[in-house]
């Protein structure tokens, strides 16, 4: 699977701008790419104004449907949706044949203000895209690894994000640690440059492969990663090195 990474400088509660970026990037990509994996909040940027920029109509839907079909590619990315009085940071998943699945963060960035604004979601979340099972995360996910965690039903990670430079090595750290602890791929897919809040944000998107290394990174500028995953080789590794079969086994109370 080819694999296809947008990371923006995203303009700051500007949802029309943002979509007229990422049509143009998309008409940029490589003609063989499978998924495309656009950040965080894509439409806005990470603000916490959740009432004023929530949607309730499905238009960021409909255009990632449009998108994906147009360009023949399963799309990923999140945006803020409001359910009756309730406020999520939902990960939209749309395959090219238009069908589409979501997960809402559970992790929510309490330091930010993302607890007081934004609801918890309480289901984790897989698909799937050309054989490859994926688990689909949302930034602050990624310090979680028990949520994270392997039970042998998935080959990808993949987490959008909002990540902050002061925070750049940890999140280089942590996608490898998830990569490694899980035998699987990770795709991490970061916004740059600095948020309406002046906050610094630290790009690096990257595809990490099950053994930790890294296949592709950006640096913290605008741009497009490429990656290629590769099923068979994933799984002639597990099988050669099949630590999984000695992972302990738990629970995670409030969790679908």
């Amino acid at each position: 699977m080819n694999v296809a990474v947008i990371q923006a400088d995203l303009l700051w509660e500007d949802p029309t701008g943002n979509i007229e970026f990422f049509e143009s990037e998309l008409d940029k990509i490589q003609k063989d790419s499978n998924l495309v994996v656009l950040p965080e909040t894509f439409t806005t940027g990470f603000t916490m104004n959740a009432k004023q920029f929530a949607e309730g109509d499905n238009s960021t839907l409909d255009w990632m449907k449009y998108q994906a079909s147009k360009h023949t590619v399963f799309l990923a990315g999140s945006c803020i949706i409001r359910e009756g009085d309730r406020y999520y940071n939902r990960l939209l998943w749309v395959g090219p044949d238009g069908t589409s699945n979501y997960y809402d963060k559970r992790h929510l960035f309490r330091m930010g203000g993302e607890r007081d604004a934004f609801s918890q979601g309480n289901r984790r979340v897989l698909v799937e895209a050309m054989g490859f099972r994926i688990l689909l995360q949302i930034c602050y996910d990624l310090r979680f690894p028990v949520f994270a965690r392997n039970r042998g039903d998935y080959d990808i990670i993949l987490y959008v994000a909002n990540w902050p430079s002061s925070r750049s090595h940890v999140w280089d750290m942590l996608l490898v640690a998830r990569a490694m602890e899980n035998q699987a791929y990770v795709i991490g897919a970061n916004r740059c440059g600095i948020d309406g809040m002046g906050d610094g944000t630290s790009g690096g998107s990257a595809v990490i492969d099950p053994k930790g290394q890294k296949i592709s990174r950006l640096d913290d500028q605008p741009g497009i990663l490429y990656a290629s995953l590769s099923l068979p080789e994933l799984r002639a590794f597990r099988e050669k090195f099949p630590a999984q079969e000695d992972r302990d086994s738990f629970t995670i109370e409030g969790i679908d």
